[in-house]
């Protein structure tokens, strides 16, 4: 559930110039998520928004805490790997420009896992509700776009007749959307009676979107990650009240979407490439050459490669791009980024699971950051999330939580602790608040 300014915030000093300047700091966080939704043309909006967010945080002040530093090394160790592997290929303009975008994009992860270390509940929900208006912006622009309303925009919104909205590709759009879809069913979860109506009508059209990319990965990662969010949030509550509502809900979820789903089904059009689809063996799958085979063939190439082969060379060798992100970074970087990659999505995952079983004003909202990566670490199988924007906003929002939580935890104990020496020493305040012993 968002979350509204916590009040402490105004208990700082000098209150009218903290106040503005915590404010600007988030709208400059709503901004950076609402322009994730624009990303078909380069620089993208998010770049330039983004650039100025991290400027303004680092000018007012922003730190590492020791509990980011495996995120630190481990992006770091990376890039250096990516950067080895391209150092015979600094001739190809393609190759420098891959590797200043992942140093950049591993720069942004640190900043939205730094900018958490303080004011953590609003910076969360300026964040998150900015990404709620870019799936809006993103759901319109991909449902407009196959109905083609305006024909003459026909060939930005749409690839292969496969709306992608403001995406270059209709994956892209389809896993883009998987984190604003959450975010809205937390709020059908969680939220009081206005935040659920608003959130079923902003899980109809993500939906939609989602649908109408026809990525059958999306399809399944919606499904998955939405499951996550589920059985996290019946597990982590103590409400009875909730997990019923949890279970109701989700009876009803189901039958709305099979009916909206069965609606878009009886266009013609939208039937025909659903079954075409919904396939699981794709021409492009199958065969010596299919993304599995690739697989398989490009992990045992990678064995005898320490250095790996460069980034964007794989389709030299074979004839696509490898389509798996973890084979990716072995390929582009090297043994050092092909270890180092994997570690950092499990540690990121085993950390982030124990995080969200610490009771935080922000857990609701974590669940869903949390299941949302572990969609794109699942998605990352089977397609190139090496470069996704919100692959890695994810991951530095997760940590920054992971870090706001365990400090949030750390002082929970220490006040506990301290209450408990006031109390042994005869507070008479402590012995009231708490009654007989």
């Amino acid at each position: 559930m968002i979350a509204s300014y916590p009040a402490q915030a105004a208990l700082a000093p000098a209150p009218g110039l903290r106040i503005s300047a915590e404010r600007l700091r988030c709208l400059l966080l709503w901004l950076t998520g609402a322009s994730g939704a624009i990303v078909f043309v380069e620089p993208s909006p998010y770049e330039v928004v983004s650039f100025l967010t991290l400027l303004i945080f680092v000018v007012g002040g922003l730190t590492l805490s020791r509990a980011l530093l495996p995120l630190g090394v481990l992006l770091i160790l990376i890039n250096i790997g990516y950067s080895i592997s391209a150092s015979a290929l600094v001739a190809d303009k393609g190759v420098v420009i891959w590797v200043v975008t992942s140093w950049y994009l591993a720069g942004t992860a640190l900043f939205f896992a730094a900018m958490f270390g303080s004011n953590t509940e609003a910076r969360l929900a300026a964040l998150a509700n900015g990404c709620l208006v870019a799936g809006a912006i993103a759901s319109v622009a991909a449902i407009v776009g196959y109905a083609r309303l305006f024909p003459s925009a026909n060939e930005v919104l749409l690839l292969y007749e496969r709306a992608r909205g403001t995406f270059k590709d209709p994956n892209v759009l389809g896993a883009f959307m998987i984190f604003p879809t959450l975010l809205a069913l937390q709020r059908v979860l969680s939220g009081r009676f206005r935040q659920a109506v608003g959130g079923a009508v902003l899980l109809a059209l993500f939906a939609a979107a989602i649908l109408l990319s026809f990525s059958r990965a999306a399809w399944g990662q919606v499904v998955f990650a939405s499951l996550v969010v589920l059985l996290l949030t019946m597990i982590t509550t103590r409400s009875p009240a909730l997990r019923l509502r949890i279970v109701l809900l989700s009876i009803a979820g189901v039958v709305a979407l099979v009916a909206f789903v069965a609606a878009l089904l009886s266009i013609d059009a939208v039937d025909q490439l659903f079954k075409q689809r919904a396939e699981l063996e794709q021409s492009y799958d199958l065969g010596s050459q299919g993304r599995f085979a690739r697989h398989i063939l490009g992990a045992i190439f990678a064995l005898d490669l320490p250095l790996g082969i460069g980034p964007l060379q794989f389709n030299r060798y074979f004839p696509e791009d490898p389509h798996n992100s973890y084979l990716n970074a072995f390929m582009s970087g090297g043994w050092l980024a092909g270890a180092c990659y994997p570690t950092l999505v499990a540690l990121t995952l085993a950390f982030g699971l124990r995080a969200v079983f610490i009771a935080t004003p922000w857990r609701q909202t974590m669940i869903a950051v949390y299941a949302g990566y572990v969609g794109v670490a699942a998605e990352s199988v089977v397609i190139d999330s090496d470069h996704w924007r919100h692959a890695f906003l994810l991951l530095g929002a997760l940590w920054g939580l992971i870090a706001a939580t365990r400090g949030y935890a750390e002082r929970a104990a220490a006040g506990a602790e301290q209450d408990d020496t006031l109390f042994d020493q005869g507070s008479p305040a402590l012995a009231r608040r708490r009654g007989p012993a």
